[in-house]
């Protein structure tokens, strides 16, 4: 393979970007963002040749907290171990596990118009004690463990299992506000209690809160910053092969697999749908 001698030798400066685009959570989620999918790519992007910043596109309503913290860890680890800064630039959506993204960027950018924040937990789903009453349906669950069966839709509602649903979205919640303390420190303005309320604001008014630090985008900012020779190179996850069980339902092999991954992928598309719906996306 011929070489590349203009890059080779090219010193401009270079500025990685990664794209942090979906909901967070790899695991009933299609798509979805997790610390392993981006592994490789977080990297790479801090390995880069010349690199003097890693940019983080941040476009996501959030998921699931762990993975957050986790995908958010990494990235610092990574920046700290390598001395590089980090950027992140938020796009339609930076919100719940989105923020928590966002937060690991040494500054926070946004659009006016980008949607910003909701510093929250949230648990929801549906009760089916009537429906199944209606249809005649007779509920069979035996288990070993007395709590086994908390919150299951199709029993009633008990207040014991709610107080302790409560509980862990307190603790969790309680993570959420100290990563996004750690990280933003004395920049956070106004009263807490809003902040961490689990409301969500334009880029323009996040700005005036302190949860982000500026209004702009990835290219004009870090031209801004690096000059107008910066070079910006897009670095994101390997794309995967297709999934065998898929190939196999395509070509007729095993229809019942690809029916499966078909009402498994449907699903999921919805759940995804439902976490942008919640900010008018």
């Amino acid at each position: 393979m011929a070489l590349d001698l203009k890059n080779l030798f090219n010193r401009a400066p270079v500025v990685a970007v990664v794209p942090l685009r979906g909901v967070v959570g790899g695991g009933s989620v299609r798509r979805g963002l997790s610390v392993g999918v981006l592994a490789g790519a977080l990297e790479r992007a801090f390995k880069t040749r010349h690199v003097k910043a890693v940019a983080l596109v941040v476009n996501s309503p959030g998921g699931s907290p762990v993975q957050s913290a986790l995908i958010c860890n990494r990235i610092r680890a990574l920046a700290d171990e390598h001395k590089v800064p980090v950027l992140a630039f938020a796009e339609d959506v930076a919100a719940s596990g989105g923020y928590w993204l966002a937060c690991a960027g040494d500054e926070i950018w946004a659009d006016d118009s980008s949607i910003i924040g909701s510093i929250g937990v949230v648990s929801a789903g549906f009760g089916f004690v009537d429906l199944i009453k209606r249809l005649g349906v007779e509920r069979r669950v035996h288990t070993a463990g007395e709590h086994k069966t908390l919150l299951d839709p199709f029993k009633d509602e008990k207040a014991d299992d709610v107080k302790r649903l409560r509980q862990i979205q307190t603790d969790i919640h309680d993570a959420f506000r100290a990563a996004v303390r750690a990280r933003r420190g004395d920049r956070l303005k106004g009263d807490e209690a809003a902040l961490f309320s689990g409301e969500f604001w334009t880029g323009r008014r996040a700005l005036e809160l302190g949860l982000i630090d500026g209004i702009g985008d990835v290219r004009t900012v870090v031209r801004a910053k690096f000059g107008d020779k910066v070079r910006l190179r897009p670095v994101g996850p390997k794309k995967p092969l297709l999934r065998l069980p898929l190939l196999r339902g395509a070509a007729g092999t095993d229809p019942a697999a690809g029916g499966w991954d078909l009402g498994r992928g449907l699903l999921a598309a919805v759940e995804e749908r439902l976490h942008w719906h919640r900010f008018g996306l």
